[in-house]
């Protein structure tokens, strides 16, 4: 498969055991741009031995740590994956035969869709995991990735296609990972609320955790995808609550930043 100019951007910190699949993956980019943030395991040395270019970057936040990879990167049409991510074969095809149109053309970006694989197999009916969209190609004089330190997006106008193909996501290889991260986006989200000083709003906390499963458990049709449905769900539930409880901690007893942030460096998940 011919190259084409792309710039595959991947942002790192300790992913030896799914960089290489994500590299492999996009055989046609002529570019593979590794911004790491100081990995202490084998990622680096895997990047480079898949072909990528590594730059070392200390961790910004997702969204400026994506605005900083763009401007390391070589073409001005960039495709954004996460290490645990990875194109389908399907997909790859699609996208080599449909990139020289969108470099030719004015849009700014291109929808893909993502499929999730969890617990070791794929998510067959609960909708965020199945076919979500997400902008992840894109032009970098025509998007801009905002500056939130969690659940960052690309910001563009006009118009832009989607694939039909999609992309693959193994999710959280045990539930202890997915526990951590939990704590470590709540955090990143609450910091973001701090600095904007959103309100406090405590009364909420009763209905948060029932609204977010029935949410995503009945209307998001986890429950057709049976106890891994039952988990997801019930997951993003204590989330939502966690993330407000931990927010009023934060405003009512400041010092707990530092001591909390303190703490997940010492353990590794604050990144």
């Amino acid at each position: 498969m011919p190259t084409l100019p792309l710039t595959l951007a991947v942002i790192t910190r300790n992913e030896a055991g799914s960089i290489a699949r994500c590299l492999d993956s996009v055989p046609f980019a002529a570019e593979k741009l590794v911004v790491d943030s100081g990995s202490d395991d084998d990622t680096v040395a895997i990047a480079q031995a898949h072909g990528a270019r590594v730059v070392h970057q200390d961790w910004l936040g997702f969204g400026a740590q994506r605005n900083f990879a763009t401007t390391q990167c070589a073409h001005d049409w960039i495709l954004v994956l996460d290490a645990d991510e990875y194109l389908s074969p399907e997909l790859a095809l699609e996208l080599w035969q449909r990139l020289p149109e969108l470099i030719a053309g004015d849009a700014p970006a291109a929808y893909l869709r993502r499929r999730t694989i969890y617990m070791g197999r794929p998510m067959r009916f609960y909708r965020p995991s199945v076919g979500e969209k997400l902008a992840r190609l894109y032009h970098r004089g025509r998007a801009r990735w905002s500056d939130a330190r969690v659940h960052e997006s690309l910001r563009f106008e006009g118009a832009a296609p989607t694939l039909r193909a999609p992309f693959d996501h193994a999710n959280n290889p045990t539930l202890p990972h997915k526990q951590l991260k939990v704590l470590r986006y709540a955090e990143l989200k609450c910091r973001d609320w701090l600095d904007k000083r959103k309100p406090v709003r405590m009364w909420q906390a009763p209905f948060v955790f029932v609204l977010a499963f029935a949410k995503d458990y009945l209307f998001r049709l986890a429950f057709l995808d049976g106890w891994r449905g039952f988990l997801i769900a019930q997951t993003a539930a204590s989330y939502a609550l966690y993330k407000r409880m931990r927010y009023y901690e934060m405003v009512n007893n400041p010092d707990s930043v530092a001591s909390a942030t303190a703490l997940l460096h010492k353990h590794d998940i604050d990144r």
